[in-house]
């Protein structure tokens, strides 16, 4: 039997927190901890840690930051967003995306000086901070959909190949100056290849297969043995830490750095993150202020996405303005600690899910361990080859190149097919900042043309039923004197010319028409152009022998053509609850005369072949 609810009862499952609990959510969970959610998020921050140690050190390598600058982000920032996100178990530090972005925006203003490019990186953090709380504040976060997922998918992938190819020179051990443009390092790379170093090759190529074996095999190998699950997962996820440990066993036992030049990483220093300060000139926030913005908004879009998916598994909520307001907050945290921009990482994020996570408390420990690490942990990575921290990223980037996202986009819809490529290959050849603004250029346009142009079908009625369908896709019953029109689109300034041409066109063609019905079940909004066009297209029709009638048309756009005294020009009577009702009034339909067939069913006997031969 079905329950009726009241509107109340029914916002209960998705009801917004509210007072303090909307800023603060941490209190939601910590008011109602669980003993038995601590096993979950225990084992969810160690395992997240035993992948972050190594991931943060390579990131900040890609960054072109010192080793600890990744660590010092992985520490206060995961405080921070444990307590102020909405997610329970989205995994925020150093991600692959925002680290090469920071080095693409900070090298060219660094002049080669490695301690301003430190000073850029904390600068840059805090502009990334203070733009992401003021979106989440202003409730703003709606803006980041002006990046269509056909642009991120083609952004992320070309992000992915920009950020893989940085990486080989480390594995072929010899170096490869910072170019403007990533074809210049490519062809560098090729020319150079006589400059190998096999052995920090061999080191690279060793790592890469270990990595793989891990990510594709241990996992079903310790399954067939029975190995519970609280031990299976760690020790899947551990692919990273071995290698460290092996490698770096390996150079210092053999010597590897002074017999055959493998690159180390070298002192890794040991203690508390430090107290740091950003550069405050504002000729200097103007010059980073263009990455700033992409780094924020490319990293809420990874974050919030993640977050949302995450959360639906388990019938969750994400306020997005909050998880601004606590990723930029997060991002201070990096500030003032040593770090530099951090977000929500999507391999992090589903191992945290994976591991039990039930709070932020997961987020904490994460840190918390990292601390440790930090404090007592950091002179075992002095014989670490570079090689390895490459080839950390290699393997993590390689899931960003999404082919059968690029396949399904393609097979869909040529136009954001179109908009896909045009960013992948902008991002190639021109960089990632002008790169991503032309994808998102090339989409808005693509958006704009397609509703300037939108679909418009004559309609007429299926057998004896109250459905009105396209007559080019069923058979229908049309009547000569009536042209019923729908218009599959709102009614704004880039269509309207379009729409007047398609309505004349078809009087044109079907000349015995005195009365013209415009259907508005797709109209969501008409402008003040489209309202122009409608009162002159209405006057014009009347010149002409026409009446104009409007059908289904929603209430708040009828209430807007009220407001305005449309309707009053046009008549009540010329206003029709639907396109039945339109008919029946004009008195081409009997009322009385609809079978009891279902509308699906005469609907499905009447559809005909299409497109039509």
């Amino acid at each position: 039997m079905a329950v009726m609810t009241t509107p109340e009862q029914g916002s209960t499952l998705h009801k917004s927190p509210s007072g303090l609990h909307r800023y603060f959510p941490f209190l939601d969970w910590l008011l109602h901890y669980r003993r038995s959610d601590l096993s979950g998020d225990l084992m969810a921050g160690l395992i997240v840690a035993i992948m972050l140690v190594p991931q943060g050190m390579a990131y900040a390598m890609l960054a072109g930051l010192p080793p600890q600058v990744g660590l010092y982000a992985s520490i206060l920032p995961l405080f921070i967003y444990g307590l102020l996100g909405s997610s329970r178990t989205l995994a925020v530090g150093p991600v692959a995306i925002v680290s090469l972005l920071v080095a693409e925006g900070i090298a060219p203003l660094s002049g080669g000086n490695p301690a301003t490019y430190i000073q850029l990186a904390l600068t840059l953090a805090l502009l990334v901070g203070i733009i992401q709380i003021l979106m989440g504040l202003l409730r703003v976060g709606f803006l980041v959909n002006f990046l269509s997922h056909p642009v991120l998918v083609g952004f992320t992938a070309a992000a992915a190949i920009v950020i893989g190819f940085s990486q080989v020179k480390h594995v072929l051990g010899y170096s490869v100056p910072r170019s403007e443009h990533f074809y210049e390092q490519v062809w560098y790379t090729i020319t150079h290849l006589n400059e190998t170093n096999f052995v920090t090759l061999g080191i690279g190529v060793g790592s890469i297969l270990i990595l793989l074996f891990f990510k594709n095999s241990v996992a079903g190998i310790l399954k067939r043995l029975n190995v519970p699950d609280g031990i299976a997962l760690p020790i899947a996820k551990a692919g990273p830490l071995v290698i460290v440990a092996l490698f770096t066993l390996l150079v210092q036992a053999l010597a590897l750095d002074g017999r055959f030049g493998v690159s180390i990483v070298g002192e890794v220093p040991a203690g508390l993150p430090p107290l740091t300060m950003p550069t405050v000139n504002m000729n200097l926030w103007v010059a980073l202020m263009p990455i700033a913005l992409t780094i924020s908004f490319v990293g809420y879009m990874e974050s919030v996405s993640v977050a949302k998916s995450l959360a639906s598994k388990r019938r969750q909520k994400i306020d997005p303005d909050q998880e601004l307001i606590a990723l930029g907050a997060s991002n201070l945290g990096a500030t003032f600690t040593g770090g530099y921009p951090v977000t929500g990482g999507f391999s992090r994020s589903v191992v945290n899910f994976s591991a039990g996570a039930n709070t932020g408390l997961a987020s904490m420990i994460t840190g918390l361990l990292v601390l440790l690490t930090v404090l007592f942990l950091t002179p075992l990575f002095y014989y670490l080859p570079n090689a390895v921290l490459a080839a950390i990223i290699l393997v993590a980037v390689a899931n960003l190149f999404d082919l059968p996202a690029f396949k399904h986009i393609w097979a869909y819809n040529k136009g954001d097919a179109a908009a896909l490529i045009i960013t992948f290959f902008a991002v190639l050849i021109m960089g990632i900042e002008t790169g991503i603004l032309i994808g998102a250029g090339v989409a808005l346009a693509i958006y704009i043309w397609r509703t300037s142009r939108p679909h418009m079908a004559t309609v007429g009625r299926v057998g004896k039923s109250e459905i009105y369908r396209n007559v080019l896709r069923y058979d229908v019953q049309t009547w000569p004197e009536v042209l019923a029109i729908r218009m599959d689109e709102s009614m704004y300034f880039a269509n309207t010319k379009y729409l007047e041409d398609t309505v004349l066109a078809a009087i044109a063609d079907q000349p015995e028409v005195k009365h013209l019905i415009l259907i508005g079940t797709a109209v969501n909004f008409i402008d003040a152009s489209a309202l122009e066009t409608l009162e002159s297209l209405r006057e014009e029709l009347h010149g002409a022998g026409v009446d104009m009638h409007l059908a289904a048309i929603k209430g708040p756009v009828l209430d807007r053509l009220r407001g305005i005294g449309f309707v009053d020009e046009i008549g009540e009577d010329h206003i029709h609850f639907s396109t039945q009702d339109a008919f029946i009034a004009l008195g081409y339909v009997d009322p009385h005369d609809v079978d009891d067939m279902p509308a699906a069913e005469a609907a499905r006997l009447a559809q005909k072949p299409y497109p039509p031969k």
